[in-house]
């Protein structure tokens, strides 16, 4: 299904108190990358009006945490029948404005659903315990809300990512606080108004436009005591650092260089396809894409799963298949770096640049699919998150050597191994340095209660942001223990 682009500006603005409000700073305008032109435009929030909003946030959560939780997931319940009814308007909109295909901006939809899904399933969990630790003493344990929250989220994913924390942290208590990217703000008017739809009260739900500036105002704001955020690496660390200097508790994913490991017994279909579309899908721009291929043992065993990979990617249609590059800057920067790999020795067996952008978008930011051979091990094209759809090639003797060079990578996010051996899969997923892994799948994105989440510098901070693992970010544990009557034994409890 082709993308619907709005036809018309739209004026996208803060969400404030259950209304939508005219930021009052700098003015900053949405580009489609589908075809290189205005679709929106929004004021910045100043640290006024930000420091306003996060105080109604607090008086309206203090309200909230009084209301039982299978109140609040009657609350989350409606959302949910909401989005599936606006499903199509919502996947074009925020397809129009991030880069993805119809399909993609659709299924990223429904991961966010299935994160809203487990969080109206929290009040049938075991969310306390109570034990009888002693003789008439017992001990148990409550889940509270941390209170007033903040994310800050990425273009690529404007619903999906703010999706992963936005049903967990309301339906635990929290009032939130929305920072989504400047690049895509216009998918949060359609969450928010959905939110106000669903019955939430006003104030718990903010949505605050802006860059850097409203950025370091929400995290520098007393009131904020959880910070979650997704995005590059270095942004990453900077919010970490900046949020934990204040004693606030952050959770910052950062960038990714991710591996597959391909082994000459794996299932030539599944690989070609799997591989292929890990690299190409969402045109290379999310953290879980593949962007380094270790191809293991001798060339004349392996050549036929290269064959299918390059016959998939191949076969992708610009506009439809696949979609759009964030920014004309982007498509630069990764020209420029499959430029540099073919410098250093890389042998480009399918050239993206040469790739035809789709008729009457000519100015959207486009190129296809690209596979790098030959890479070297600790080259630009091997080590560096390039965020486009190309993967890099290399040659290794055994997993030994292509474990070793997924290793030197700083990055922890994913790795993926494609075998019909369980043993050697098991290799691969035991010396992994990566807080993901998948088995014969191309994008190994755990489906819920499991959670999400890497490791080294792709992730700053402890925990998960979704699923089992993100509940104790955020919420507290308040621990009680209780006597009533005074016990004629003597022990060290009693």
């Amino acid at each position: 299904m082709s993308i619907k682009i709005p036809a018309a500006i739209i004026n996208c603005q803060n969400f404030i108190n259950g209304e939508f409000i005219k930021g009052d700073g700098e003015k900053i305008q949405v580009i489609s990358p589908y075809n290189g032109k205005p679709i929106g435009e929004f004021f910045s929030t100043t640290q006024s009006v930000v420091e306003s909003a996060i105080n109604d946030a607090q008086v309206a959560q203090r309200a909230w945490a009084e209301v039982p939780m299978k109140e609040r997931t009657k609350v989350m319940f409606n959302f949910r029948n909401i989005l599936l009814r606006d499903i199509d308007e919502m996947a074009h909109l925020k397809s129009s404005e991030s880069g993805k295909n119809f399909d993609e901006g659709k299924a990223g939809l429904m991961k966010g659903v299935e994160v809203l899904e487990y969080a109206i399933a929290l009040q049938n969990m075991d969310l306390g315990g109570r034990v009888e630790v002693s003789r008439g003493v017992s001990c148990e344990y409550r889940r509270e809300p941390v209170g007033v929250v903040a994310n800050i989220t990425p273009f690529n994913f404007p619903a999906m990512v703010p999706m992963w924390t936005i049903p967990i942290a309301l339906t635990l208590g929290n009032a939130y606080i929305w920072k989504p990217s400047e690049k895509t703000p216009l998918t949060s008017m359609k969450i928010a108004a959905a939110l106000k739809e669903a019955g939430l009260p006003n104030g718990l739900f903010q949505v605050l436009q802006g860059t850097k500036d409203t950025v370091e105002a929400i995290i520098d704001h007393e009131a904020v005591k959880a910070i979650g955020f997704v995005g590059s690496t270095k942004i990453a660390k900077a919010v970490y650092d900046r949020g934990t200097n204040l004693g606030k508790r952050v959770l910052a994913l950062g960038g990714a260089k991710n591996h597959i490991v391909l082994l000459p017994d794996a299932n030539p279909e599944m690989a070609g396809v799997g591989i292929s579309d890990s690299f190409t899908g969402c045109a290379g721009q999310r953290c879980m894409a593949a962007s380094v291929l270790l191809v293991v043992g001798d060339p004349k065993d392996t050549e036929k799963h290269i064959e299918k990979i390059i016959a998939r990617a191949s076969s992708l249609k610009l506009g439809t298949d696949m979609g759009a590059i964030i920014t004309k800057a982007q498509v630069k920067f990764l020209r420029e770096a499959i430029t540099k790999a073919e410098a250093t020795g890389a042998k480009v067996i399918l050239d993206g640049r040469k790739s035809i952008a789709p008729s009457g978008m000519e100015e959207g930011n486009w190129i296809g699919p690209t596979i790098l051979d030959n890479v070297l091990p600790g080259s630009e094209a091997a080590t560096v998150e390039l965020f486009g759809p190309i993967i890099s090639i290399i040659r290794c003797r055994d997993i030994s050597e292509a474990m070793k060079i997924e290793n030197s990578v700083s990055y922890g996010n994913a790795c993926s191994v494609f075998t019909s051996n369980g043993a050697l899969a098991e290799k691969v997923i035991r010396m992994a340095s990566t807080g993901m892994v998948g088995v014969n799948v191309g994008v190994p994105v755990p489906r819920e209660p499991f959670s999400f989440g890497g490791v080294n510098a792709s992730k700053f901070g402890h925990g998960d942001i979704t699923g089992q693992h993100s509940l104790d970010f955020w919420s507290n544990i308040k621990k009680v223990t209780v006597k009533w009557e005074k016990q004629n034994d003597n022990n060290w409890m009693s």
